[in-house]
């Protein structure tokens, strides 16, 4: 998540307009990745900029949407539905932003959602919300940090999130008792902006990205559920933000760089290519979720052009 320019009304909203009509077709894919299209447009005015995601089963993706502070339905026919708006923040502190957002999203077997909420208030925090529709906070984060990603270990019954000012992860029960600092260090922390970022459980490891040193870490889970040392994975990422694994036992990674405008196909060597790019529709991608061969990925449009999307690929196993 980079820096985010102050929303301004009507001319905001004009441009949003104008990039929903002259938005060109995609072209530039790249192996592994094909076929990309825009799946929706969002209003960048009414600070709906699609910061995270996680897949459903049928197909259908659940996003935040970052200024808006809201999580979203998107079906497969790009339809989309909102499911919540986090509680209202009057007078918001949110480091680096300033203004109430809606960070990481992790999804349970249940079909229960986890939101992190960043506010610089008492309402920081973790978020869940059931299949009925109710919304609870089920734990408080420090207001003077900014909880981004978020990911899910059910078998442990724990909740990792990765703050990006205080450049730390955190754990969170489940089913109550205190978040506890889980892993920190240099590899973690902001290096001028934002540190780690991203965040995923995979393999008996936490992996987490670090958007200002440009890495890929790999965090062991030990037997007793601490943290093993922190492992760099991959170099030269620039703007990495969020990022999610091509398969479950594959160290094949799909990497939003934000600032390039890129999306990278990482391999568990470490090396790197681009496959898709601001030609294929990116406008400052935040993060890649995989169902079956869909590859779907959220961008905010931190940046011009001021088309919020989400963009859909094919991956090519």
């Amino acid at each position: 998540m980079p820096r985010v320019p102050r929303l301004t009304g009507a001319a905001c909203a004009a441009a949003a307009a104008l990039a929903l009509l002259t938005a060109s077709p995609a072209t530039a894919a790249a192996p592994p990745l094909s076929d990309p299209r825009i799946l929706v447009h969002f209003d960048l005015a009414a600070g709906q900029m699609p910061e995270n995601s996680a897949v459903e089963p049928n197909g259908s993706l659940d996003v935040t949407l970052l200024a808006a502070h809201q999580v979203a339905r998107i079906a497969r026919n790009g339809a989309v539905a909102v499911l919540a708006t986090l509680p209202p923040e009057p007078n918001p502190n949110t480091p680096l932003l300033g203004f109430a957002a809606a960070t990481g999203i992790a999804r349970a077997h249940d079909g229960t959602i986890y939101v992190a909420y960043a506010t610089g208030t008492a309402l920081t925090g973790i978020y869940r919300l059931g299949c009925d529709g109710s919304l609870e906070q089920i734990a408080r984060l420090p207001p003077e940090g900014l909880p981004n990603g978020l990911a899910l270990d059910e078998r442990a019954g724990v909740l990792y999130s990765a703050d990006s000012v205080l450049g730390v992860v955190r754990r969170i029960p489940l089913r109550g008792g205190e978040p506890t600092v889980w892993a920190s260090g240099t590899a973690l922390q902001p290096a001028g902006f934002i540190g780690a970022n991203g965040i995923k459980v995979h393999e008996g490891a936490v992996w987490v990205s670090n958007t200002d040193l440009g890495v890929l870490l790999r965090i062991p889970v030990r037997p007793d559920g601490t943290a093993g040392a922190i492992e760099t994975r991959a170099e030269g990422l620039t703007g990495i933000d969020d990022f999610t694994f091509t398969g479950r036992n594959e160290d094949t990674v799909l990497a939003a760089l934000n600032g390039p405008n890129q999306v990278a196909y990482v391999r568990p060597d470490g090396s790197h290519t681009i496959a898709l790019t601001a030609e294929d529709g990116l406008t400052s991608p935040t993060s890649v979720a995989v169902h079956g061969r869909t590859v779907f990925v959220t961008s905010a449009a931190f940046a011009p052009p001021p088309d919020p999307n989400v963009l859909t690929a094919r991956l090519d196993r």
